[in-house]
């Protein structure tokens, strides 16, 4: 693509986040934006822009359950958070998959996403070794894509085809994303699964994820949101899986909903209705978290600080000849003082 053709997403000003040392000199560099959002979805404070348009990718994923349930969906909160979840493919994720097109009269043939392999190293070796292949039960995204088709079957909807934009369940979760995020929705994609994506804001993300958490820390609230935020903090290990960064923060965090999405981004909503969203802007994953810690200290929460539970995912050592060299972390300069 020229530069004449190009985007004009690429002048979104983000700023230096993160960077990788490795001996005595910066090594790498990764750009991206912050948003953090006070209990009421107010901007608190914006590191690059928050205003921005962006793709929230999977991070999307909690907001669109929230349709579901609204549309009628109820299931166990263990497969209520799987249809929140980017899955690693373990045996639990794919049975859940299974349990919620049953539940429903359906089958394998109902998912419409893409065909893959375990997103979980362990796990998609694992499936290997054991003569599997690449399927849509495997792929990361099945449990919402059952939970999608199950959706169809309660409103008397047509299956085939539930990823049509036009179709009513699309429609509905548009409508919801509006609404939770308070953007007015004007870009429209496909994400890699191949389920409608729009573009939003950063700010307008972390307000639907503090709504959501607020919504599931107080123990009078019935509505979708709180029905949603229960179930994803509730079974974090459906939401991605062992051994998974998200998985890890939302056990340490009593009451967050945290959900991360491809292409450098991450959510995590408070149980105080307090939020933050992270873009990297080169996609990287390796910075997604450091950032993300580093955002959640400067809004005072306790796990985050150098001593804190959260620690552990605030660097990632560099290595060389297999021993630590060097450190991959967030930057202090941009983000506000707690």
């Amino acid at each position: 693509m020229s530069s004449a053709t190009a985007p004009s997403l690429i002048a979104t000003a983000h700023v230096p986040l993160a960077v990788q040392i490795r001996g005595d000199l910066v090594e790498g560099v990764h750009y991206g934006s912050v948003a953090a959002t006070d209990s009421d979805g107010g901007l608190l404070w914006e590191v690059g822009d928050a205003s921005a348009l962006f793709y929230p990718r999977s991070a999307l994923k909690p907001l669109q359950a929230v349709a579901l349930v609204r549309a009628g969906l109820e299931l166990p909160q263990e497969l209520l958070a799987l249809a929140a979840a980017s899955h690693s493919g373990a045996p639990v994720h794919r049975e859940g998959t299974l349990r919620i097109l049953a539940r429903h009269g359906l089958d394998v043939s109902a998912l419409e996403n893409t065909l893959d392999l375990p997103y979980g190293a362990a796990e998609r070796e694992a499936w290997l070794r054991s003569g599997g292949h690449a399927d849509r039960v495997c792929q990361n995204c099945s449990g919402k894509h059952a939970a999608m088709a199950a959706v169809c079957t309660l409103n008397g909807w047509e299956v085939s085809g539930y990823l049509d934009p036009g179709h009513p369940l699309q429609r509905l979760v548009a409508d919801v994303v509006a609404e939770l995020t308070g953007d007015e929705i004007t870009e429209w994609t496909t994400d890699g699964c191949g389920t409608p994506l729009p573009a939003v804001t950063l700010a307008g993300m972390a307000r639907a994820y503090g709504r959501l958490a607020r919504a599931g820390a107080h123990d009078g609230a019935s509505g979708a949101e709180a029905i949603v935020a229960r179930a994803m903090a509730a079974y974090p290990e459906m939401v991605a899986g062992e051994g998974r960064d998200v998985t890890r923060l939302m056990r340490l965090l009593p009451g967050a909903v945290a959900k991360d999405g491809f292409e450098g981004v991450q959510l995590v909503g408070l149980a105080d209705g307090r939020a933050v969203a992270v873009k990297i802007s080169d996609g990287g994953d390796r910075a997604r978290m450091p950032v993300t810690v580093r955002a959640l200290a400067a809004l005072g929460v306790p796990e985050a600080g150098t001593d804190g539970a959260l620690a552990p995912l605030a660097a990632a050592p560099v290595l060389g000849g297999g021993r630590p060299v060097g450190v991959l972390t967030a930057l202090e300069d941009p983000f506000p003082e707690a």
